[in-house]
Protein backbone atom coordinates (compact mmCIF):
# COMPACT_ATOMS: atom_id res chain seq x y z
CA UNK A 1 0.00 0.00 0.00
CA UNK A 2 1.33 3.43 -0.97
CA UNK A 3 1.74 6.03 1.71
CA UNK A 4 -0.55 9.04 1.41
CA UNK A 5 1.08 12.45 1.06
CA UNK A 6 1.00 14.85 4.01
CA UNK A 7 -1.91 17.24 4.32
CA UNK A 8 -0.94 20.40 2.43
CA UNK A 9 -2.72 22.64 -0.03
CA UNK A 10 -0.61 21.15 -2.83
CA UNK A 11 -1.48 17.54 -1.90
CA UNK A 12 -5.18 18.41 -1.72
CA UNK A 13 -5.08 20.13 -5.11
CA UNK A 14 -3.24 17.13 -6.54
CA UNK A 15 -5.93 14.78 -5.17
CA UNK A 16 -8.67 17.01 -6.58
CA UNK A 17 -7.29 16.37 -10.07
CA UNK A 18 -9.08 13.01 -9.80
CA UNK A 19 -12.46 14.80 -9.80
CA UNK A 20 -13.68 15.44 -13.33
CA UNK A 21 -16.39 17.80 -14.45
CA UNK A 22 -18.88 15.26 -15.82
CA UNK A 23 -19.89 17.40 -18.78
CA UNK A 24 -16.41 18.37 -19.96
CA UNK A 25 -14.46 15.31 -18.77
CA UNK A 26 -11.58 17.45 -17.46
CA UNK A 27 -10.57 17.70 -13.82
CA UNK A 28 -11.88 20.56 -11.71
CA UNK A 29 -8.39 21.90 -10.91
CA UNK A 30 -7.29 22.27 -14.53
CA UNK A 31 -10.68 23.76 -15.39
CA UNK A 32 -9.96 26.52 -12.88
CA UNK A 33 -13.02 25.70 -10.79
CA UNK A 34 -11.10 25.42 -7.49
CA UNK A 35 -10.57 28.90 -6.04
CA UNK A 36 -9.23 28.12 -2.57
CA UNK A 37 -8.18 25.23 -0.35
CA UNK A 38 -8.32 25.98 3.39
CA UNK A 39 -6.93 23.56 5.95
CA UNK A 40 -7.90 23.71 9.62
CA UNK A 41 -6.37 20.88 11.60
CA UNK A 42 -7.56 17.73 9.86
CA UNK A 43 -10.45 19.38 7.99
CA UNK A 44 -10.25 20.66 4.45
CA UNK A 45 -12.63 23.19 2.94
CA UNK A 46 -12.66 23.73 -0.80
CA UNK A 47 -14.06 26.98 -2.19
CA UNK A 48 -14.96 26.46 -5.80
CA UNK A 49 -17.34 27.32 -8.56
CA UNK A 50 -19.16 25.39 -11.25
CA UNK A 51 -19.22 26.15 -14.96
CA UNK A 52 -22.82 27.31 -14.50
CA UNK A 53 -24.92 28.21 -11.43
CA UNK A 54 -27.54 25.72 -12.59
CA UNK A 55 -25.15 22.77 -12.83
CA UNK A 56 -27.19 19.70 -11.76
CA UNK A 57 -24.15 17.71 -10.59
CA UNK A 58 -23.10 19.99 -7.72
CA UNK A 59 -24.10 17.48 -4.99
CA UNK A 60 -22.31 14.67 -6.85
CA UNK A 61 -19.13 16.73 -7.11
CA UNK A 62 -19.29 17.62 -3.39
CA UNK A 63 -19.52 13.96 -2.40
CA UNK A 64 -16.72 12.98 -4.77
CA UNK A 65 -14.42 15.71 -3.41
CA UNK A 66 -14.90 14.54 0.20
CA UNK A 67 -14.17 10.93 -0.78
CA UNK A 68 -11.13 11.76 -2.92
CA UNK A 69 -9.52 14.00 -0.30
CA UNK A 70 -10.00 11.48 2.52
CA UNK A 71 -8.75 8.58 0.40
CA UNK A 72 -5.68 10.29 -1.04
CA UNK A 73 -4.31 12.70 1.57
CA UNK A 74 -3.01 11.71 5.02
CA UNK A 75 -4.86 12.72 8.20
CA UNK A 76 -7.97 14.25 6.59
CA UNK A 77 -11.09 13.66 8.70
CA UNK A 78 -13.49 15.86 6.78
CA UNK A 79 -13.65 17.45 3.37
CA UNK A 80 -16.26 20.10 2.70
CA UNK A 81 -17.12 22.17 -0.33
CA UNK A 82 -18.55 25.64 -0.62
CA UNK A 83 -19.78 26.84 -4.00
CA UNK A 84 -19.43 30.47 -5.03
CA UNK A 85 -20.17 32.24 -8.26
CA UNK A 86 -18.09 35.29 -7.52
CA UNK A 87 -16.07 35.64 -9.60
CA UNK A 88 -17.99 33.79 -12.28
CA UNK A 89 -16.04 31.07 -14.06
CA UNK A 90 -14.84 31.62 -17.59
CA UNK A 91 -12.52 29.76 -19.93
CA UNK A 92 -9.56 32.03 -19.11
CA UNK A 93 -9.35 30.32 -15.69
CA UNK A 94 -8.45 27.00 -17.31
CA UNK A 95 -4.91 25.60 -17.42
CA UNK A 96 -3.14 25.56 -20.75
CA UNK A 97 -3.48 21.75 -20.79
CA UNK A 98 -7.27 21.94 -20.35
CA UNK A 99 -7.57 24.59 -23.07
CA UNK A 100 -5.53 22.43 -25.41
CA UNK A 101 -7.63 19.35 -24.65
CA UNK A 102 -10.82 21.28 -25.44
CA UNK A 103 -9.30 22.96 -28.50
CA UNK A 104 -9.50 26.48 -27.04
CA UNK A 105 -6.71 28.75 -28.16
Amino acid sequence: MTEKPALTEASVRDALKQVDDPELGINIVDLGLVYEVAIEGTEVNVLMTLTTPFCPVGPQIKAQIDQVIKSNVADVTKGSVEFTFNPPWDKDMMSEEAKEELGIW
